[in-house]
């Protein structure tokens, strides 16, 4: 494998100070021992359906929690994951709306036709509106559901929004970036507008306040409200830590002594997150429902390198298929978990919250046809094997083909120009494109530039367009065996064929310029509405709005050129 130094660490370096050791797998901060002796008696029998809040944080890095070895202090999360179960094979998706459109239907990207990229602002695009999703099925249920925070799953017409996809209430944003204070989120020159909704409102009034306190405020609000007699769902999906890089003073004071600015504000956004993370724990003991209830916390997708996150030791970054990319942060604590205060090497997939849930809220599963997701459960609260064996990590047809790839070295079956990844067991393919592929140490150092290319670099992989990986013997994917290993190969190609003969066609049209907020009293919200049909889907505006958009040429002669140029900082922006 060749490799070149660009400046600073080696890779021999960096094992030689044991940065690629399995040490830093082993809890740092906190052990897993119950500190309260009182929490060591045998979990209580499931009497009632449990309370359920899933946690979902966005752009944390897999390195940046206490428990992996971080420097960012996080005592809640490590708290909560040392009296809980770890889950350190847990997988996600490469970015925002593919990782929560799985979460919400229990479906591979490929079978809801989000394969590609993320759902934009100005798309006529949303999750599919045939999907039963997991909110729907929990109400079913008798569950009360509530959404606070992200959802970034389209709102281009009302039918989208999450009050019409499952949730009783909704406080947050519908795009994927917005300022943490004005919550004004710009989709290009001139097209910006504002992103907070209180339900189907856009709540103007809210503006000034930061969205991670914002959020768990609201938590509260909503457990004092309900009476923990009755079941209740909330899906609280923080903002933090995505971009832009924005924290009340009192926690970037916290890391001063951090040499890199962006790595500092991060930092203190985590650790404010962490104490949001704790103000709902405390309300779910104040209000009486932490008994009977189960929290689950994940990531989104990887860690955004250049915008202050750390996947370390793993390679790749958000946007990639590399395990930086798409191996997550996740745990589960409760006090209905069986063996609890362990780590569980259980392989589980954001897919399997969907049946894993509405499992748990004893709903109905038998009229949900193809689930790609497993009910894993049983593997997290009692130690069992996990039946998942397998996680197809997409098949991207419309992402730039690899220049190097062709069906030949496909084996006759596969186009490995293609983006496209899968793991197997212990085997991982790799086809196409993954996306940025260095190991990127943890950005702490003064000497470290803006982006931090002070690292290694591969330079063997320009040429190629396979790669095959032992991820449970090579986590860090340093060996690619796909010469050593043809026979692996073609089987994962096989399987690969055999997903994509069950996958439906891309959904991403154009963008339509009626969705631009100056049209819509300047918030970003629905535009479009049952009269307009299928006119909308393609991407094409109603007669009565084509005279506005000549009026606005000049915005849509720079929203090419800006197109072109925010390809290649896509990760930064989703």
């Amino acid at each position: 494998m060749a490799v070149y130094a660009l400046t600073g660490f080696s890779l021999v370096s960096l094992l030689s100070f044991g940065y690629l050791s399995w040490d830093w797998m082993k809890p740092s901060l906190v052990a897993d021992v119950a500190t309260d002796p009182m929490e060591k008696s045998l979990p209580p029998t499931f009497t009632r359906p449990p309370h359920i809040i899933f946690i979902l944080t966005d752009d944390q890095g897999y390195h940046d929690i206490g428990y992996h070895g971080s420097d960012i202090q996080t005592p809640t999360l490590d708290r909560l994951a040392a009296e809980g179960v770890k889950l350190e094979n847990y997988y996600i998706q490469p970015i925002c709306t593919p990782s929560r459109s799985q979460l919400i239907t229990g479906r591979y990207q490929i079978h809801t036709g989000l394969q590609h990229s993320i759902i934009r602002p100005r798309q006529p695009n949303c999750l599919p509106l045939d999907q039963v999703t997991l909110p729907q099925k929990l109400q079913e249920a008798g569950y009360s559901t509530h959404m606070v925070g992200k959802w970034h799953l389209g709102f281009y017409k009302k039918e989208c929004l999450p009050t019409r996809r499952g949730f009783d209430t909704f406080l947050g944003s519908l795009t994927g970036n917005v300022d943490y204070y004005t919550y004004d989120n710009c989709d290009g020159p001139g097209v910006c507008g504002y992103d907070l909704h209180e339900g189907e409102d856009v709540a103007w009034d809210q503006s000034g306040k930061y969205s991670t306190f914002l959020y768990a405020q609201r938590v509260s609000k909503i457990l004092a409200s309900h009476s923990p007699k009755e079941p209740i769902f909330i899906y609280v999906a923080f903002q933090a830590v995505h971009t832009p890089l924005q924290s009340p003073k009192e926690y970037i004071y916290r890391y001063r002594s951090m040499g890199n600015v962006a790595r500092r504000k991060y930092a203190a956004m985590v650790t404010c997150m962490d104490e949001a993370v704790k103000n709902i724990t405390w309300a779910l003991k104040k209000y009486g429902y932490y008994d009977n209830s189960v929290i689950v916390f994940s990531t989104d997708n990887g860690g955004q390198t250049f915008s202050g996150g750390s996947n370390w030791p793993l390679r790749g970054r958000k946007g990639t298929y590399w395990e930086g990319g798409v191996r997550g942060i996740g745990f589960v604590h409760s006090p209905l978990i069986k063996h609890k205060r362990r780590t569980s090497w259980a392989l589980v997939h954001i897919t399997d919250w969907y049946p894993t849930l509405v499992s748990l809220a004893r709903g109905n599963l038998s009229n949900v046809q193809g689930l790609d997701g497993y009910n894993v459960w049983p593997a997290i609260s009692e130690g069992k094997e996990s039946p998942r064996t397998e996680i197809l990590h997409n098949i991207d047809p419309l992402y730039n083909h690899a220049k190097y790839g062709s069906l030949e070295d496909g084996f006759g079956i596969w186009n490995t120009a293609v983006q496209a990844s899968i793991r197997v067991g212990e085997w991982k393919l790799l086809t196409g494109d993954p996306g940025y592929s260095d190991w990127i140490p943890p950005q702490t150092l003064t000497n470290f530039p803006g982006s931090w290319w002070n690292l290694e670099r591969l330079t063997d992989g320009l040429r190629k367009s396979v790669w095959l990986f032992n991820i449970t013997a090579d986590p860090y994917e340093r060996y690619d065996l796909s010469e050593q290993r043809p026979d692996v190969v073609r089987t994962l190609l096989m399987r690969l064929v055999h997903y994509n003969r069950t996958a439906i066609p891309v959904r991403y049209p154009a963008e339509n310029p009626r969705a631009h907020p100056d049209f819509n009293g300047g918030a970003w919200g629905p535009w479009a509405s049952e009269d307009d049909g299928e006119e909308w889907e393609g991407g094409r505006e109603p007669l009565k709005s084509r005279n506005k958009k000549k009026k606005k040429c000049k915005i849509c002669k720079l929203r090419s050129f800006f197109r072109k140029l925010n390809t290649r900082l896509m990760s930064n922006r989703i």
